[in-house]
């Protein structure tokens, strides 16, 4: 009785069929891991853009008749008269604090400026990647489900086609035909910006909405045909599961083996997508913003390069990568309770 009790407590599991021993270990691996990943990334983002080309005190300086002694001045202002190793430690103290220095360019805290643009970003990214994610499983699921269809063969040909387009070139192509007007094609939409002038309330809202139309278009044309290629391969893979062939002899209809069965089992991959979209969010798409002059971190980060800003794409890169990180972890998180295999 004792053996038997202790063997059923050691084997214990959560809801989902995850065992209690084994979901910890799980869950500090991947947070150990995340972890790892956070302090490299504070490491790379500082050795990494110091390998850019330019010294940014000339560069801010550029057209601006300037004493040696002023040159110095300024250096010495921004930190960059110290030795490498100094700066680098002074950086990761304040990192960790949360305190991503000054930027060069708009003499502003770094935290502040990534803290004003990312409205923004969130408001275009955040619609497309909820548009195109909703669109790319639907369309993956019926692809998949019907493949060989003259259905499929078009919606997987029109996905090719759009996932091996350059972003900024779609978007271009769009601005010249919908913006500008081609031929018996008005130009209807705004060509870059996110507003046009000072309205408020709904008409505000309009204009935003209007503005959002060309960028959204051309991130969602992008995202959804990646999406809809991995629902579609990773279903096809479920298929010819014998699981769902008992389903069948069961006596369900089509329909509820592929709502029911098939669908979950091949949302693995396709969430891992979800969350790296979601991680997106954040970073938002650098070229589709620079192309429609959205004011966002895409832009911002645009900017700082050209200087460079070293403070502020630093930043940025933290934010960025920092984001993707705690997107998959969250991912990982999400896992053992659509796949109970997945913590064991």
């Amino acid at each position: 009785m004792t053996t038997a009790g202790t063997t059923a407590g050691a084997v214990a599991k959560r809801p989902g069929g995850i065992t209690t021993t084994a979901y910890p270990r799980y869950l500090a691996g991947k947070l150990g891991g995340a972890a790892v990943s956070l302090l490299a990334v504070l490491v790379t983002s500082f050795f990494l853009f110091r390998i850019i080309p330019g010294d940014p005190v000339r560069a801010m300086t550029h057209g601006v008749p300037t004493s040696a002694e002023q040159m110095a001045t300024l250096r010495r202002q921004f930190g960059l008269d110290q030795p490498l190793w100094q700066q680098f430690t002074d950086y990761c103290a304040k990192a960790l604090t949360g305190d991503l220095g000054m930027s060069y360019q708009f003499r502003a805290p770094v935290g502040e400026l990534i803290a004003a643009k990312f409205p923004a970003t969130l408001l275009l990214t955040g619609v497309a990647v909820v548009v195109y994610s909703a669109l790319g499983l639907w369309l993956g699921t019926r692809s998949a489900w019907r493949h060989g269809s003259p259905g499929d063969r078009l919606s997987t040909g029109i996905a090719l086609t759009l996932w091996s387009v350059p972003s900024f070139w779609l978007g271009l192509l769009l601005i010249i035909v919908f913006s500008v007007g081609i031929g018996p094609v008005p130009g209807m939409f705004p060509t870059g910006g996110m507003q046009s002038g000072d309205e408020t309330g709904l008409a505000y809202v309009l204009d935003v909405a209007h503005h959002m139309v060309l960028p959204v278009l051309t991130l969602v044309a992008v995202g959804y045909a990646q999406t809809l290629l991995v629902m579609r391969a990773s279903l096809l893979d479920e298929m010819g599961g014998d699981y769902l062939t008992t389903a069948r002899a069961k006596g369900l209809r089509d329909d509820v083996v592929r709502r029911r069965h098939a669908v979950p089992n091949a949302l693995l991959p396709t969430v891992t997508m979800i969350f790296i979209n979601l991680g997106h969010v954040a970073a938002g798409s650098i070229l589709v913003e620079t192309v429609f002059s959205w004011p966002g971190l895409g832009g911002l980060f645009y900017q700082a390069l050209s200087v460079p800003d070293l403070p502020l794409v630093q930043g940025l890169f933290v934010v960025f990568a920092g984001a993707m990180i705690v997107t998959n972890l969250l991912a990982d998180l999400l896992y053992p309770l659509l796949d109970p295999r997945v913590g064991r």
